[in-house]
């Protein structure tokens, strides 16, 4: 695989890495093909202890701040971002009737490929890769888990509005769920959104209602 080459590496098992590249749409059309969703699951685990322990060992901060940046630089906007930079998105084999892969899968690909390079290198290997990507995000403060909701709620409350959420869809397994919101002010639809948890997803829903702020604030 092409996207391979700007690691310094030598695949043992090319499979763990087409699995990771491969979304459920595609096995569905292929099922002789593995998907991510197995990977997905270890990624997770493997990507938060490699931040854990980089945040512990460099940062020396406390525990309460040391978890609150662990969650914004593991969650689905900061992994799609990191998939983004290391130019995955053309490289994800979906289905033929599935759109451009979205924020969701992109993440989701980060974290199988962090799962894979950990089963065929090693930890030092995933950890090397995954440092040189988010350090660079950590140096500069970013954050990746913006409260929409609170400044949706603000804003409204300058207008005496109300603001509901409402999960309208949910699908997919157990271990990788995928929920649909949407978010009303004043009983009129403003946004809806998609996560791999509901909070995401609610935090989408109230990102695409505050770029209505115009109408808002009526």
């Amino acid at each position: 695989m092409k996207v391979l080459k700007r690691f310094d590496f030598n695949p043992v098992n090319m499979n763990l890495y087409y699995a990771a590249f491969t979304h459920t749409s595609y096995t569905n059309e292929y099922p002789s093909a593995e998907n991510y969703e197995r990977l997905e699951f270890l990624g997770d685990a493997v990507l938060e202890l490699i931040i854990s322990e980089y945040l512990y060992k460099e940062r020396h901060l406390e525990e309460g701040i040391m978890t609150k940046m662990r969650a914004s630089y593991v969650c689905e906007n900061a992994c799609a971002t990191y998939a983004k930079d290391l130019n995955f998105t053309n490289y994800i084999r979906l289905g033929s009737g599935e759109p451009a892969p979205n924020n969701t899968i992109q993440a989701d690909v980060f974290e199988a490929f962090v799962a894979a390079v950990y089963l065929d290198q090693g930890y030092e290997c995933i950890k090397k890769i995954v440092l040189e990507e988010i350090t660079k995000y950590i140096d500069q403060n970013i954050d990746f888990l913006h409260d929409y909701k609170s400044q949706l709620q603000e804003l409204v409350q300058t207008v005496k509005k109300s603001v509901i959420y409402e999960i309208i869809d949910e699908k997919g397994p157990a271990h990788n769920k995928e929920f649909t919101c949407q978010v009303k002010v004043d009983n009129i639809i403003y946004g809806k959104g998609k996560g791999r948890s509901k909070k995401d997803a609610e935090q989408e829903a109230a990102r695409v209602a505050l770029s209505k702020r115009a109408k808002l604030i009526k």
